[in-house]
């Protein structure tokens, strides 16, 4: 043994490596027999995994363009960043967006813009921006809800997101007066920092299931009482990632923790099935809507990304016939979001957003429902432009997940499936968490949203209107090749919006008392 350590301690350093080397190609050549390329050039052929790996950063910083990425190009993350941060959000010498690009938004200014007099809630607080509409009003919910933000937080889980994630959300929505959707994870303690809070769940049920993984309707009961900042009840039909597939959260994410709030075991991966156990068919899913709304008083509507129109024309029949219904419909875009999914489901299966989301409201429309349905657009709606588009098309509130990540710190690094987020947001690894400082997260959060209303007020103002629930279908038009070509929106998707009611921001704000908001 003496010998051998002796003979160990004259082998110089590169020598080493000449053995470690020669070690890893005997492997690579005799011993694994999974990778071709590291068979046939070994040694080298692992420079190719390498680079396959930080590919995507690779290209995020040095390769690709401001406006080529997907989901979000480097110039949309830069506004977030800038205006998460309160830093200077503007672009200067002209916009570097092609214009002319088939689907560019234009957005028709009025001659004379809205005036804002001193009296008025905006002169004041120029981030002031409630929703027009109430949900559960029509209805008459023992506990309707006015969102007092048009931009929420859309639906993501704690167990996919980290609980520093999801406190800083919570927190931010508190500061920004927006709503907080928990996702299909539960109802965590991350939840409960002062931000009004939409319950949602899923086919998992979890958080309000049984011992057999059914939906109870006494735990949704007991936690509604218990937790009076639950404005309303989502049931999520589908998501745009995955619409009819269901979904997986890795065991290797599931601590004790998320085991308890889900109502699952530690370790093992948790499927939520692709249908409800409560309901279904259409009419089981109006009494399932209405049995929740008489349990609960809260408002309750449902989530889905949109395909086929049969089911959703059965369920606006119903809705004439029996006048009850959902009290809001969230449309998501079939574009996916942060629900990990096959690149055949996330790039093929439903519809995206625009597109879903004129199918919806026209056929609502042809029904005159659309005034008692509060529309919630989710699908990278994040940017007042886009925004702008959504509310002329009739939607009444948005719901950002991605963007509201980015706010917080993602970088778009696309392994959030992975537990390896290296921001620290899509991961249960305490290390990685622990770059995430709470306060500071939460009031970035805030700011991207009031940021995000203060211009969304000034184009609308721009437009000649003091809300944008006042848009209409004229007021966008949509590029197809030059502007002689391109068209209003009720043109290119053949309906026109419903007129909301509504008297005024000022009366907006005496208001805000439905549902719990003074």
């Amino acid at each position: 043994m003496n010998q051998i350590i002796e003979l160990l301690s004259h082998i110089s350093w590169w020598q080493w490596i000449i053995i470690v080397l020669a070690a890893i190609a005997i492997r690579d050549i005799f011993i694994q027999k999974t990778h071709t390329i590291s068979h046939n050039y070994p040694i080298f052929g692992h420079l190719r995994y390498l680079f396959e790996s930080i590919g995507p950063e690779m290209r995020q910083y040095f390769v690709a363009n401001n406006r080529e990425e997907l989901p979000f190009n480097r110039i949309e993350r830069s506004w977030i960043y800038a205006s998460a941060k309160k830093e200077n959000n503007y672009e200067g010498f002209g916009t570097d967006r092609d214009i002319y690009a088939h689907h560019h938004i234009f957005i028709n200014n009025a001659m004379m813009p809205f005036k804002v007099d001193e009296n008025h809630p905006n002169s004041k607080d120029k981030s002031f921006l409630p929703s027009a509409k109430v949900m559960g009003l029509y209805n008459k919910r023992a506990k309707p809800y006015r969102p007092a933000s048009v931009i929420n937080v859309s639906a993501m889980s704690f167990g996919s997101l980290s609980a520093k994630a999801i406190s800083s959300l919570n927190q931010g929505v508190k500061l920004s007066d927006a709503y907080h959707n928990t996702g299909e994870g539960g109802l965590s303690p991350y939840h409960r920092h002062g931000g009004d809070v939409i319950f949602h769940f899923g086919t998992g049920y979890f958080g309000v299931r049984d011992k057999n993984g059914d939906f109870s309707l006494e735990k949704l009961v007991a936690l509604v009482h218990q937790n009076p900042f639950i404005r309303a009840i989502e049931i999520k039909l589908s998501q745009g990632a995955k619409p009819g597939k269901g979904g997986v959260l890795p065991g290797a994410k599931i601590t004790k923790e998320i085991a308890d709030i889900r109502g699952v075991e530690i370790g093992k991966d948790v499927l939520s099935p692709p249908n409800h156990s409560a309901f279904s068919t259409v009419p089981e899913l109006l009494d399932f809507v209405e049995q929740i709304a008489n349990a609960t008083g809260l408002p309750v509507g449902i989530k889905a990304a949109i395909g086929k129109l049969e089911q959703w024309e059965e369920l606006a029949d119903l809705m004439v016939q029996n006048g009850t219904g959902p009290d809001f419909i969230a449309v998501d875009g079939g574009e996916g979001g942060t629900g990990a999914a096959p690149p055949s489901f996330a790039d093929h299966v439903s519809l995206p957003w625009v597109y879903g989301f004129s199918d919806i409201y026209k056929l609502f429309k042809s029904k005159n429902l659309t005034d008692r349905i509060v529309f919630v657009g989710s699908g990278k709606l994040g940017f007042p432009a886009k925004a702008a588009m959504a509310f002329a098309m009739g939607v009444d509130c948005i719901n950002v997940a991605r963007e509201a990540m980015l706010s917080i710190g993602c970088i778009q690094a696309q392994i959030c499936h992975t537990n390896r987020c290296p921001s620290g947001i899509a991961t249960q690894s305490k290390w990685l968490q622990n770059g995430i400082n709470v306060p500071l997260k939460s009031e970035r959060l805030a700011q991207y949203f009031n940021t995000f209303k203060k211009e969304f007020i000034e184009i609308t103002h721009a437009a000649g209107y003091e809300h944008p629930c006042q848009f209409t279908m004229a007021d966008i038009e949509i590029n197809v090749d030059d502007h002689n070509l391109s068209k209003a929106l009720g043109k290119t998707y053949d309906y026109q919006k419903t007129k909301v009611p509504f008297s005024g921001v000022q009366n907006l704000k005496d208001c805000l008392y439905l549902g719990g908001k003074h």
